[in-house]
């Protein structure tokens, strides 16, 4: 009978699970990559969709002028009330609430600036952070243009 021989080298007593450690330390650093961009991905698309909403929502409060100067042939101004209300009712009907409306004056003339807020819930690395929330804030600034004839 002949002998057969290995051709692979004996193991050392101190080598077993080396790899298995490196594969857990690398996989830890792996998943924490796709996490972050999974989450980043996501804080951005929530600041995308703020700063949507805030120029639409000021658009909307952009067209509530004040009718009866402009019907009369004077300037057109935004009517600061509909407007707040017109801004209200937009974000209410893409349930949105979080959001300021002020109305700064540029070359006499009064604007509208809308911010909106949104709230980006973190999946994958909130469980290992303490802020499992984060804020990001849209703005958007509108005026009411009319057409010369």
């Amino acid at each position: 009978m002949t002998a057969t021989t290995s051709a692979a080298r004996p193991s050392r007593a101190g080598e077993h699970g080396r790899v298995s450690i490196f594969l857990a330390v690398t996989m830890v650093g792996v998943l924490a990559i796709i996490g972050l961009s999974f989450d980043g991905a996501g804080q951005l698309r929530t600041l995308q969709r703020a700063q949507n909403l805030a120029a639409e929502a000021a658009r909307a409060g952009g067209q509530a002028i004040d009718r009866a100067t402009a019907i009369e042939g004077g300037p057109t101004r935004i009517n600061e009330p509909e407007a707040r209300d017109a801004v209200a009712n937009y974000l209410a009907a893409v349930k949105t609430s979080g959001h300021s409306v002020n109305f700064p004056q540029a070359d006499g003339e009064t604007l509208i600036r809308v911010t909106v807020s949104i709230t980006y819930h973190r999946s994958m690395i909130g469980p290992f952070i303490q802020e499992k929330t984060v804020t990001v804030t849209g703005e958007a600034t509108a005026r009411a243009i009319t057409a010369t004839q």
